[in-house]
């Protein structure tokens, strides 16, 4: 009998706690959204260089430091930080192949940072086209996005404000606090669209010596956020 008074004791002190938990309090749910789209200021593109044969001449040979100063020589003409140019990769195979074989043909790889392409396209023109294996486009960023997000956060959760009173207050209700908020992003990062082939493989570059440099058509980041959020009538 008094394990069955214990029982029927937790059972009602539990509905009673169920039925604290109950919110009572008149609610309204509603989002904010905000949005905005910006032009990459932030690029990083990788730029191999490979020694060549002129006319197929093994004596003939354009050595990787050549090459290597004309990419330097064209970085500072630019007005890009050297820190702005580093060495990508240089592996120990390369190394190795070049002790063994004087004849073997070195390449290079470095990593750009720049912030305007034209830039980039303007370094591109200043440097042999035969001894350029191939460029490309690493990733890209906004050097202001974190300020940014935080801008587009706090309109979003104002139009959500902004919304739940007008809402409210066409029924004759006011707005009290705000009871819960969560955050959704939408953020786009798309990879650039190239009009001609940025890629530019040693056997080809000979042809577009005297040809405009590629033009890139750059889509921009773009940041969404929305904010759901539940405020309190009173």
């Amino acid at each position: 009998m008094k394990k069955l008074f214990a029982l029927a004791f937790v059972a009602l002190f539990s509905l009673s706690a169920m039925a604290q938990q109950v919110d009572l309090r008149k609610k309204i749910s509603v989002s904010g959204s905000a949005e905005a789209e910006v032009t990459p200021d932030i690029i990083y593109i990788s730029i191999s260089l490979k020694e060549y044969l002129k006319d197929n001449n093994s004596k003939k040979k354009v050595e990787i430091s050549t090459l290597e100063s004309q990419l330097y020589n064209a970085v500072q003409t630019a007005g890009i930080a050297k820190e702005n140019l580093t060495i990508n990769n240089l592996s120990g195979y390369t190394i190795t192949q070049k002790k063994k074989n004087p004849d073997f043909l070195v390449s290079k790889q470095y990593r750009l940072k720049v912030s305007d392409l034209n830039k980039f396209n303007e370094i591109m023109g200043d440097i042999d086209p035969k001894g350029i294996a191939y460029t490309n486009i690493d990733s890209y960023d906004y050097s202001k996005i974190e300020t940014l997000k935080k801008e587009l956060k706090i309109k979003a959760l104002q139009a959500a404000k902004a919304k739940a009173t007008y809402l409210v207050e066409a029924i004759g209700d006011k707005l009290a606090g705000i009871i819960d908020i969560q955050e959704l992003n939408n953020e786009s990062y798309p990879q650039p669209m190239y009009r001609n082939v940025m890629m530019m493989k040693s056997a080809e570059s000979a042809d577009m010596a005297g040809a405009a440099a590629p033009e890139i058509d750059f889509k921009k980041i773009k940041l969404n956020y929305t904010m759901n959020t539940v405020f309190e009538i009173r």
